[in-house]
């Protein structure tokens, strides 16, 4: 009986650590359709998370690539004052940290592309 206790608080102690993640990630960027982020990059920064390889390969037009590992390091780069979009292959766990970090650094305006590039129907450079 006490494992029973034991694997129950397990499953709610993941659930509330889950929840509170998605809580977080909500606060700090919105995750938009194509339709929608294809409106904002206009006016926006995009961004690909992706290793240079990836990104060479395929990437969305006018994409610049700061792979998720040096974002920190690359914030100069990145105007506050102007959206921030935001994708990688799919809505992975890169793409969420990278908005929690520019969420911490002062980064208001901050979009994540729903199914990212898998998902991407817009135009796209490929080599």
């Amino acid at each position: 009986m006490p494992t029973l206790y034991i694997l129950l608080l397990f499953v709610i102690i993941l659930g509330a650590w889950i929840g509170f993640n998605y809580w977080r990630l909500r606060r700090a960027a919105r995750v938009v359709e194509n339709h929608t982020f294809a409106e904002k990059i206009h006016g926006g920064q995009l961004v690909d998370l992706r290793e240079p390889v990836e990104y060479r390969r395929k990437h969305i037009m006018g994409a610049r690539n700061i792979p998720a590992q040096q974002l920190k390091q690359s914030l100069g780069a990145l105007r506050k004052d102007k959206p921030v979009l935001l994708y990688e292959n799919d809505r992975g766990q890169l793409v969420m940290q990278a908005a929690l970090l520019l969420k911490k650094k002062g980064y208001n305006d901050i979009y994540i592309l729903s199914y990212g590039l898998n998902g991407w129907d817009g135009k796209v450079k490929m080599n």
